[in-house]
């Protein structure tokens, strides 16, 4: 028997069908497609609009619904539920507690994590560490964000870019060697000035004058917040492919977060990767924070091959960043 690793093993993922498009947004603020196209990758982005009064929970347990039902997986085994998010349905109550119940998972213990865009990765190394320890066996874990909750569309730095998703995984113990095999996490606290939400946390809290001041949208500083995660994630990236040997050859899938497409293909080149190598969907979902890499992994799971090499990285708000290696433990 070969050392206890942590798997995925199941797949699901929810984008909702509303679907706004770069021509949509031209009528909204000062824009055009063929700028946003060739500065993003971005042709359209899902909004959660057809469910008015749903969260981010109603996008993950959609996710984790289909995960479920595709894994043929009794519910009531799962050990943890972690939904990763930067957009809970509420501060107090926990997003994943809320989920896990409405799915079925009655014997689970359930919480949030929020890194940003860097929050399914990050849960991604805690889900694995769960698993590893030897005290669980699944670990149900959940990227769901509806951005458009705190997206300005007066604001055409940052509505070009965002998206609502879900996507999900589950993890299980592997001993074929398969599953986690390196992480490089990392954060910088300096970098919330560049890119957050003013108000609505307890250092800012909800006012008349932050509503009217629009405080309690999302704001970046696009040009600092590039910088910093074209040469982070290439770096991370590059880095996790040196110290575990790994060739441009050995590496099947490059699986990175979909921020922007100029930072994704300076990563894949920082790796020397073919274009053919990097999973993307930027062009249909936009950035979608905790969503993007569950959702890669939901629309490129048929192409994924027992034994393939996928180098996951990703950049995020905070700043928060990181890059892990996995082996992929099945054949769809």
């Amino acid at each position: 028997m070969g050392k206890l690793s942590a798997a995925i093993t199941a797949v699901g993922g929810y984008v909702p069908k509303f679907i706004l498009t770069n021509q949509m947004l031209e009528q909204m603020v000062d824009t055009n497609d063929e700028w946003i196209t060739t500065r993003t990758g971005i042709k359209e982005r899902r909004v959660l609009k057809e469910e008015e009064g749903k969260g981010s929970s109603f996008m993950a347990i959609k996710a984790a619904e289909d995960l479920i039902k595709k894994g043929d997986i009794d519910p009531s085994e799962i050990d943890l539920v972690i939904v990763a998010t930067a957009t809970p349905d509420s501060l107090v109550a926990s997003t994943a507690a809320f989920v896990a119940s409405e799915i079925g998972a009655t014997n689970a213990f359930a919480y949030d994590l929020l890194a940003a865009c860097s929050s399914f990765l990050f849960g991604m190394s805690t889900a694995s560490s769960y698993i590893e320890s030897g005290k669980y066996k699944k670990v149900l874990l959940i990227g769901a964000d509806k951005m458009s909750s705190i997206i300005d569309y007066t604001d055409r730095t940052t509505c070009i870019i965002f998206g609502d998703g879900a996507g999900a995984v589950l993890f299980e113990p592997n001993n074929e060697g398969l599953g986690m095999q390196d992480e490089y996490l990392r954060s910088d606290g300096k970098g919330r000035q560049f890119l957050g939400m003013d108000a609505g946390g307890s250092l800012m809290p909800a006012t008349e004058e932050t509503v009217k001041n629009r405080k309690h949208f999302i704001y970046q500083d696009g040009r600092t917040v590039f910088k910093f995660a074209v040469s982070n994630m290439a770096d991370v990236a590059a880095m996790i492919m040196e110290r575990n040997n790994l060739s441009d050859q050995d590496v099947a899938w490059l699986v990175p977060h979909q921020a922007n497409k100029r930072i994704i293909d300076a990563t894949a080149n920082r790796m020397g990767l073919d274009n053919s190598k990097v999973m993307m969907n930027i062009n249909k979902y936009g950035n979608t924070t905790s969503a993007t890499l569950p959702l890669l992994l939901f629309d490129y799971e048929k192409q994924l091959k027992k034994g393939d090499n996928l180098v996951f990285a990703a950049f995020g708000g905070g700043f928060t960043w990181g890059s892990i290696y996995l082996k992929w433990a099945y054949n769809k």
